[in-house]
């Protein structure tokens, strides 16, 4: 366990560097938000099912992240320490996956190596929001969480361009020949590869870990730890001993990341439909809406990537439960609004708002989160909550596509409009939280 008395106030480079990890880290998780649905649908998927073939990824998070939190709770190295192996070891397996991802032939291919990429992400993602908890002292964890939401969004920005980029500054093609991958997404993925694996490097480098405080007894504790029934029952009966902050805080993600599922996978085919009046995944005006939608997440992550650094002091002036509740209100607000627009140049406009609410969501309830937990499974706790992040993505999974079949009769925007209402809700239910900074 280690005491605030450890944790020295971090300068603004170590917190750089502490963080820089996630600027490769969303750069491939952009890249497979931006572009997964477009692959499934150019390799031949039903738009009625694009939300069963993406349950990989929730289904990959609920059972990696809390068993990475438990294990790097549980794991110290002299000089690896106790979170950056694990940085290191996803980050290797996740640019394996995006080497593979753009040259799929089949479908069940690209689902299947969407299990990989997600498994291989959130091996490397999951420690990081524990790195935080472990090495800042309260009065740093929000500039911290907002430090490592820069990155996110710098790197999405950048990964979400990628194809438009190589489409229309380097005459790249983008038409799918022969049912396969346009070369823009399938340049793309390869570099977010390398991307990934250099930026997790630097941190794994750069930044260091601070030791248990009583190394004797932690090492004591980790063999004890390590016995398979005492670590079933650790990582599942954790459940019945959440905080109550934690509890209150599963609501909020619960139907947050029901809206945000549902613009990951429906976007494009939406957009498609609604803008450029096609859905014909192999036509140039898919590809083209693709790419368009590539702008549009671009925009919502410089957005956030920006005011990671304002919302830190509207919570100072105001709280944090606040800043989180107005932002997701301004969220679902935008994400409803896409709904009405027929001018490809106009959908820009929302995605100011889904940033703002990006921008939260990354930081706000993590911060939250971490004054509520013992400091010595901060890892662990940060991988159940993952959990309240994953089960509404499964639900959403195997219920979207059901709702755009027989209720929405296949117009894949009104999706969209369902998730900004569940992000609302998602805003009221955050007032209800209890913040220990508040008091």
């Amino acid at each position: 366990m280690q005491t605030n008395a450890l944790k020295p106030r971090l300068s603004f480079w170590q917190l750089w560097n502490m963080s820089f990890g996630f600027f490769g880290i969303q750069f491939g998780f952009a890249l497979q938000n931006a572009n997964t649905s477009r692959i499934f649908t150019t390799l031949g998927a039903n738009p009625d099912n694009l939300s069963l073939f993406w349950l990989a990824a929730p289904v990959t998070g609920l059972l990696v992240q809390p068993v990475i939190g438990y294990l790097s709770d549980n794991t110290w190295h002299p000089r690896w320490g106790r979170r950056r192996p694990f940085f290191f070891a996803g980050a290797l397996m996740a640019a394996l996956a995006l080497f593979l991802m753009p040259d799929s032939t089949a479908l069940w291919m690209a689902v299947a190596v969407l299990w990989m990429m997600d498994a291989a992400i959130n091996v490397s993602m999951e420690p990081f929001r524990a790195f935080v908890g472990d090495k800042l002292d309260e009065s740093q964890r929000t500039a911290g969480f907002a430090m490592q939401t820069f990155f996110i969004g710098v790197g999405a920005v950048i990964a979400s361009m990628l194809p438009t980029i190589f489409a229309d500054y380097l005459g790249v093609s983008n038409v799918p020949v022969g049912g396969g991958i346009p070369d823009t997404v399938r340049y793309s993925f390869y570099i977010g590869g390398l991307v990934f694996l250099l930026a997790v490097s630097w941190t794994v480098l750069t930044a260091d870990e601070l030791p248990p405080e009583d190394l004797e007894g932690f090492k004591a504790q980790r063999k004890h730890a390590r016995r398979f029934g005492v670590a079933l029952s650790e990582i599942f009966g954790g459940f019945l001993r959440m905080p109550r902050t934690m509890v209150q805080l599963a609501f909020v993600q619960f139907f947050t990341w029901i809206a945000l599922f549902a613009m990951w996978i429906y976007t494009t085919n939406g957009v498609a439909e609604n803008v450029y009046g096609t859905a014909n995944a192999q036509s140039a005006q898919f590809q083209d809406a693709a790419n368009w939608v590539g702008i549009m997440f671009a925009v919502y992550n410089g957005v956030s990537a920006l005011a990671a650094f304002v919302l830190p002091a509207l919570a100072r002036a105001t709280s944090r439960k606040m800043v989180h509740a107005l932002c997701l209100a301004v969220g679902g607000a935008s994400l409803i609004s896409l709904y009405f627009i027929t001018h490809k140049q106009t959908l820009v406009l929302p995605m100011i708002g889904v940033g703002l609410a990006w921008a939260s969501i990354l930081s706000m309830p993590y911060a939250i989160l971490a004054g509520s937990l013992p400091a010595r499974r901060m890892g662990y706790y940060m991988g159940l909550f993952n959990f309240f992040v994953v089960i509404p993505q499964i639900c959403s999974g195997t219920l979207l596509g059901f709702a755009n079949k027989y209720l929405f009769d296949g117009h894949t925007i009104r999706l969209l409009v369902l998730g900004g209402v569940s992000m609302l809700l998602a805003a009221v239910l955050t007032l209800f939280v209890t913040d220990k900074s508040d008091r």
